[in-house]
C-alpha cells in the first residue's frame, strides 16, 4: 500500500499558479493549503483566487483550506522604474517617506512618513529579504527623507520590504490596514490567517476580538521569540518565517530557534508552518540543490506539521513540481522520523481540561492494541488537532458536519479529514462516525478503532470519551 504523505504543504498563489489547470494540478500533486499573500495583488485576484482554488479543490476531490496573510506594519518600497533596479555598492539612495512615487535607483519612496524619524547616521537597512544592505549617511525628520549607501549590492523588485534591524516601537502593532483586508478576507471565505510581526500575545488578542478566524503568528521578530511561549498560547497555530527573522537575528540563530519553536509548538499543541526559501532555486530550476532537500526534510525531522513554499509557487517557472518534490522529500523524512518515540514520549500541557487527556489516552491506545486507526468526530477540529500533537503512528480521520473544519485539517499532521452529518446524539455519532471511515474507503469492516466522543453530542469543546470498536 502506498505510503500516505502526513506532513502537510502550504503553497503561495500568485501570477505562475492563478490560472485554473495549474491550481488543479498543484492540489493533485499535493497542496493542503493555498496561502494569498495580501502584500502583493489586488481584492479582486484575490477573490477570484479563492474562487479557483475551491473549483480546483471540487474537481480534484481534496479538501484544500485557504489561508490569507496580511502584510503587518512591515515596510515597504514604492513602484520602481520597470519593476526591477540594480544597486551597486557605493551607490547613494534616497528614500522618500510618507509618499508614494515612482523610484529608480537612486531615488525610493516609503509609505510610513516616520522612517526618517526612526533611523540615525549609522543605521543599517535591508531590501530585497536581506540580500541588499545600506548604511544611513542621513536622515532628516523635517524632509521626510533618508539618504543611504549601498553596502552590498543586488535586485531590488518594486515593492518589496525594507526591514530595520532591532524594535521600530513607532510602527503599530496591527495596522488599520490589516483589519480592512482581514474583513475583505472573511468576505471570500478564506478559512484562516497569517499575522506578520506579531510581537506580543496582545497583538494576537487585539485581532481576536475582530474575527472568529483561527489565527496563525509568524514569528519574525526578537521580541517574538523571546515572548514566544506566551504567543503561541494566545495563537492557534504558528510559522517559522525564517526570511525576516534571518535579518532581525543573526543569521546562525535561525536553525536553532526553528528547532525550539517547532518543539514548543508541539508541546503546545499548535500546528506549525516552516517558511521562507526551502526549495528557493527552484524559482528558476526544475530541481532543488541538495541543502534545500536537506533543509525540508530537517524541518519535518523537528516535527514541523507544514512546510511552505513561497516564491516558488507564486512567481517560480515550476510550481507543480515543486510542490511533487515537497511532497516526495516529505515521504522519505517520514519514514525515518521518530514519531513513535514523540507518541510515547510527548507530554501535552492540560490546563486541567479534558480534552488534552482524551487526546493522549487515545493515542495510548492506539500503541498499546495495536489499532487500525483513529477516527475523531468533530466540531472545530480542536480534537483532532491535540490527536494530531501527539505523532500517533497510525492515520487520523476527522469527520465533521462543517466544510470549514474539514479544510482547516489541511494544516494538522497526519490528519485526513471529510464531512459527515450532525447528531444529536452521542451513540449515532460513534456509530455514523464508523460506517463514515469506511464508506470513504480509508478503513475496511473488521479493523479495530479508537474513536472521540463529546458529551452531550453536538457541542465543541465536550470531548469527554473514547470508545474502542471493530468495524
Amino acid at each position: 500500500m502506498r505510503t500516505v504523505r502526513r506532513t502537510k504543504i502550504v503553497a503561495t498563489i500568485g501570477p505562475a499558479s492563478r490560472e485554473p489547470s495549474t491550481l488543479l494540478a498543484m492540489v493533485r500533486a499535493g497542496m493542503d493549503v493555498a496561502r494569498l499573500n495580501y502584500s502583493h495583488g489586488t481584492l479582486a485576484e484575490h477573490a477570484e483566487t479563492v474562487r479557483r482554488v475551491r473549483s480546483a479543490a471540487g474537481e480534484a476531490g481534496r479538501p484544500v483550506a485557504i489561508l490569507q496573510d496580511l502584510p503587518g506594519p512591515k515596510l515597504r518600497i514604492g513602484p520602481l522604474r520597470d519593476d526591477l533596479v540594480e544597486l551597486k555598492p557605493g551607490d547613494r539612495v534616497t528614500f522618500s517617506c510618507g509618499v508614494e512615487e515612482i523610484g529608480d535607483n537612486q531615488r525610493m519612496s516609503i509609505s510610513w512618513v516616520g522612517l526618517a524619524s526612526a533611523l540615525h547616521e549609522g543605521s543599517i537597512v535591508y531590501l530585497a529579504d536581506g540580500s541588499v544592505r545600506l548604511r544611513v549617511k542621513a536622515a532628516d525628520p523635517a524632509r521626510c527623507e533618508v539618504d543611504a549607501e549601498v553596502e552590498v549590492g543586488g535586485s531590488v523588485a518594486s515593492r518589496q520590504g525594507l526591514n530595520v534591524p532591532g524594535p521600530v516601537d513607532e510602527l503599530p502593532a496591527v495596522p488599520e490596514e490589516d483589519l480592512a483586508l482581514l474583513a475583505h478576507g472573511e468576505s471570500i471565505g478564506v478559512d484562516m490567517v497569517a499575522l506578520s510581526f506579531v510581537r506580543s500575545p496582545q497583538d494576537i488578542e487585539f485581532v481576536r476580538r475582530h474575527t472568529r478566524l483561527p489565527l496563525i503568528a509568524k514569528m519574525e521578530k526578537p521580541q517574538a521569540v523571546e515572548h514566544a511561549h506566551e504567543i503561541l498560547k494566545a495563537a492557534d497555530c504558528v510559522m517559522v518565517a525564517r526570511g525576516d527573522l534571518g535579518i532581525e537575528l543573526p543569521i546562525e540563530r535561525v536553525p536553532i530557534e526553528q528547532k525550539r519553536l517547532l518543539e514548543l509548538a508541539g508541546r503546545l499543541a499548535r500546528p506549525a508552518i516552516t517558511a521562507t526559501q526551502m526549495l528557493d532555486s527552484m524559482v528558476r530550476s526544475s530541481r532543488p540543490t541538495r541543502a534545500e532537500v536537506a533543509d525540508v526534510a530537517n524541518a519535518i525531522l523537528d516535527g514541523t506539521d507544514a512546510v511552505m513554499l513561497s516564491q516558488e509557487t507564486a512567481i517560480g517557472a515550476y510550481p507543480v513540481e515543486a510542490i511533487a518534490m515537497m511532497a516526495a522529500v516529505a515521504e522519505q523524512a517520514e519514514a525515518i522520523a521518530p514519531y513513535e518515540r514523540w507518541n510515547a514520549e510527548r507530554v501535552l500541557r492540560t490546563d486541567a481540561d479534558p480534552a488534552y487527556t482524551l487526546a493522549h489516552t487515545l493515542c495510548l491506545a492506539a500503541r498499546e492494541l495495536s489499532l487500525d486507526a483513529l477516527v475523531v468526530p468533530t466540531l472545530s477540529g480542536r480534537s483532532a488537532r491535540l490527536v494530531s500533537a501527539h505523532r500517533p503512528t497510525v492515520p487520523i480521520y476527522a469527520l465533521s458536519p462543517g466544510h470549514e473544519t474539514v479544510r482547516r485539517c489541511g494544516l494538522m499532521w497526519g490528519v485526513r479529514a471529510a464531512s459527515m452529518r450532525r447528531h444529536e446524539t452521542t451513540e449515532a455519532l460513534i456509530a455514523d462516525a464508523a460506517r463514515r471511515v469506511v464508506e470513504l474507503g480509508w478503513c475496511r469492516p473488521g479493523q479495530r478503532v479508537g474513536i472521540t466522543a463529546g458529551l452531550p453530542s453536538g457541542r465543541p469543546g465536550t470531548t469527554s470519551l473514547v470508545q474502542i470498536q471493530v468495524l
